[in-house]
C-alpha cells in the first residue's frame, strides 16, 4: 500500500485508461480525486473504486476549460490538503480529412490533449513545491510517432506532450517534481473478448494491450522507487511500434 494517504488526480477518470488508473491508485490506498467532465461515469468509478476497497472523490472538470483547472487544483488542496500525484489523462480524438480540418476542431483537440496538460501540470505543481514535490505522468500515444491519415490535430497534440515532458521535467527538477510520459500503443477499451487473432499477432507481445497495463506503468513511474525516472516517454504498445509490417 505503497499509495495509502497519497492525494492522486486522475483526468478523464470516468471511463477506459483513466477509471483503471484511478482504480489501481484507489486500491493502494490512495486518495483518487476523478476529474472528468461526465458526472455520471465519474459517480460510477468512484463506486468501483470504493467496492475495491479504496477512497476515491469526484471534482467534475472539463479540461480545455482553464478556470475549471484552476478550480480543481484549488479544490484538491482545500478539501485534501496537498496534491502528490498527476495523471494527465483526459483527451479527445477525431480523424479527418485535413483538407477539411477547421480551426475550431484543430483548436478543440489541441486545447483539450495539450494545452490542458500544460495547464493541470504547472497548477499542481504550484501546490506540490509547497510540500516537498510530487510527480506526474502526461498519458501521450504512439500516435506520437507514427500516424496513419487524418490524425494530423491529434498527433500534433501527442507529440506536444512529449516535448512538453522534458521541458517540465527540466523545468520542475529543482522543486522535486518529476515529469513523465506514458505513450500507450493499441489498449482496447471495448470487448477485449470480441478482438481477431491477427489483431493480437501484430504485437510482439502476443496480444492487444489493455487499460491495466497503463495504469501499472503508471504506478511504476510515480513511485519514491523510480526517484531517478524523469524526463522519460515510455512507450507500452506491446513492441507493436517496432515491429517492421509490409503490405501485401
Amino acid at each position: 500500500m505503497e499509495y495509502r494517504d497519497k492525494v492522486v488526480i486522475v483526468t478523464g477518470a470516468g471511463r477506459g485508461i483513466g477509471r483503471s488508473v484511478a482504480l489501481a491508485y484507489a486500491s493502494r490506498g490512495a486518495q483518487v480525486v476523478i476529474a472528468d467532465r461526465d458526472r455520471t461515469v465519474s459517480e460510477i468509478t468512484m463506486q468501483l473504486a470504493k467496492q475495491a476497497g479504496g477512497r476515491a472523490a469526484v471534482i467534475p472538470t472539463d479540461v480545455s476549460q482553464p478556470e475549471q483547472i484552476v478550480d480543481l487544483m484549488k479544490q484538491t488542496t482545500e478539501r485534501f490538503g496537498r496534491i502528490d500525484v498527476l495523471i494527465n489523462n483526459a483527451g479527445v480524438s477525431e480523424w479527418k480529412d485535413p483538407y477539411e480540418l477547421t480551426v475550431e476542431e484543430w483548436d478543440r483537440i489541441l486545447n483539450t490533449n495539450l494545452r490542458s496538460v500544460f495547464l493541470c501540470s504547472r497548477e499542481a505543481a504550484r501546490q506540490m513545491r509547497l510540500r516537498g514535490g510530487g510527480a506526474i505522468v502526461n498519458i501521450a500515444s504512439t500516435r506520437a510517432l507514427m500516424s496513419e491519415p487524418h490524425s494530423e490535430a491529434y498527433a500534433a497534440s501527442k507529440g506536444g506532450i512529449v516535448a512538453l515532458t522534458h521541458a517540465l521535467a527540466v523545468s520542475l527538477g529543482p522543486d522535486g517534481i518529476r515529469v513523465n510520459a506514458i505513450s500507450p500503443g493499441w489498449i482496447e477499451t471495448g470487448d477485449y473478448d470480441h478482438l481477431r487473432p491477427e489483431d493480437h499477432a501484430q504485437h510482439p507481445a502476443g496480444r492487444v494491450g489493455k487499460p491495466d497495463d497503463i495504469a501499472r506503468a503508471c504506478l511504476f513511474l510515480t513511485s519514491p522507487d523510480s526517484g531517478f525516472i524523469t524526463g522519460t516517454n515510455l512507450v507500452v504498445d506491446g513492441g507493436m511500434t517496432k515491429k517492421m509490417i509490409y503490405e501485401p
